[in-house]
């Protein structure tokens, strides 16, 4: 498949460049033409990722932040539009999973995905919107989660932070869209992605199995460039999730997550887990 040159010599800025979606946005920009700064928290896994994508290093920056720290975000957004003398696109990518049952998670736990998941993405727009109002362009993309329109048991925790995601997202989405920038959702479905072999804790665990129907990150990220290129609103991966959405919006998908429900709660109380 040729594909345009729309991204080429772009400003993109990827958090969670250094694994999962975000790497393989990170690749897909390069491999398109695109100025990529891979954001993240860990310097030694960021200088890990860009050397496996060592061909494109002239159009690589390697950036460290915690997006979970307003100032960093914030100046590293301002840094870089200052540097390249605009911004195109914001990918607010990080982000960690969150399963487990309602009644175990502490409110430290609630603290921390919401962090990551949801503060991380409003500390990103919050700093990039007054730069792509005053150039008149720009496109930001957030990362959702089918979770973020579907909401699966056991994640209570995970799907609030991504329907807040997209709700903000699509807001804007309308309330911009006079105003020259764009805004996209991503919403995965089962991804091939470290995320499935870690726990809440940051843990890994390789007994945990990746879902059978996972697709590979980098077939996503090129999907999803694709549909950011066209604009689109919510970008659902793999697309034909699409009916599973529509599904679960018209009731059709209740007695599907009950079970589901009740196989993992089954799960827990016999094996101390869902996986």
């Amino acid at each position: 498949m040729n594909k345009s040159d729309y991204y080429k010599d772009k400003i993109c800025i990827v958090t969670g460049a250094n694994s999962g979606i975000g790497y393989a946005l990170s690749e897909e920009l390069l491999e398109r033409g695109a100025i990529v700064y891979m954001v993240g928290r860990n310097p030694e896994k960021i200088k890990k990722a860009a050397e496996k994508l060592f061909k494109y290093k002239d159009r690589i920056q390697k950036v460290t932040v915690d997006v979970t720290i307003q100032e960093q975000v914030q100046k590293t957004i301002e840094d870089t539009a200052k540097e390249a003398g605009h911004l195109d696109f914001l990918f607010n990518n990080a982000g960690i999973g969150g399963t487990m049952p309602f009644e175990t998670a502490t409110l430290d736990d609630w603290k921390k995905i919401i962090d990551v998941n949801l503060w991380s993405v409003i500390y990103g727009v919050h700093a990039a919107v007054p730069i792509m109002l005053q150039q008149g362009s720009g496109h930001i993309i957030n990362t959702s989660s089918l979770a973020g329109i579907i909401a699966p048991p056991f994640q209570a925790l995970y799907s609030l932070t991504k329907y807040g995601v997209t709700g903000l997202t699509e807001s804007l989405r309308f309330e911009y869209a006079d105003k020259g920038i764009s805004f996209s959702t991503i919403c995965p479905g089962n991804i091939i992605t470290p995320i499935f072999k870690k726990s809440f804790d940051g843990a890994v665990h390789d007994e945990f199995d990746i879902p059978e129907d996972a697709i590979p990150a980098d077939l996503a990220a090129e999907f999803t460039l694709d549909q950011v290129e066209q604009k689109k609103g919510i970008i659902i991966v793999p697309e034909e999730l699409k009916k599973l959405w529509q599904g679960y919006v018209i009731g059709l998908m209740d007695d599907f997550f009950l079970n589901m429900a009740r196989e993992r709660r089954e799960s827990i109380e016999n094996k101390g887990t869902y996986i």
